[in-house]
């Protein structure tokens, strides 16, 4: 059974409080990474029905520091299905409630796993993205995980055929 991208979507909206900030009245990047977490935690058991684990951060990006006092949403939305694995995308973004305005601040990318009451990892619906964005966060979902595994030493190189796509041309 496939299961649409948007059945996913998780929407966490938060204050920036004075004990979440460094000496720069700024958020803490690691309150920052458990919002994203929670919210992407959220995103992955709706779409696998079943409890999940965080396996890895994959990718961060700081590109905006967030001040106290701001609204934060985060907008966490599984970009691919593995066997077992999820990848999910966080979208980080300040909201201004007054100028009605919102700037992307941030993004994040998670693995994380569908376990049962053992904690053994279980099968995940397929996904099936429908929007532009989905489907090229879907197409580079494959090579992300293709290199992780290369990295940690559990695939060869050559085996990773999407890697090898990107220098073919």
């Amino acid at each position: 059974m496939k299961k649409k991208a948007q059945e996913s979507l998780t929407i966490m909206t938060n204050f920036v409080l004075p004990n979440q900030t460094n000496n720069l009245d700024t958020l803490f990047g690691g309150e920052l990474l458990a919002m994203m977490d929670k919210a992407c935690a959220i995103s992955a058991g709706r779409h696998s029905e079943s409890k999940v684990v965080t396996a890895s951060v994959n990718h961060v990006s700081f590109n905006q520091p967030i001040p106290l006092g701001s609204v934060v949403v985060i907008e966490a939305k599984v970009s691919r299905a593995f066997t077992t694995s999820m990848e999910v995308y966080a979208d980080c973004w300040i909201d201004n409630p007054i100028s009605k305005t919102k700037v992307k601040a941030n993004e994040a990318i998670y693995t994380l796993v569908a376990v049962d009451d053992n904690l053994n990892p279980i099968r995940v619906p397929e996904l099936e993205p429908e929007t532009q964005i989905e489907k090229q966060r879907y197409e580079s979902a494959l090579r992300r995980r293709q290199l992780s595994l290369v990295l940690s030493g559990k695939l060869k190189a050559k085996e990773a055929t999407e890697l090898k796509k990107i220098f073919e041309d």
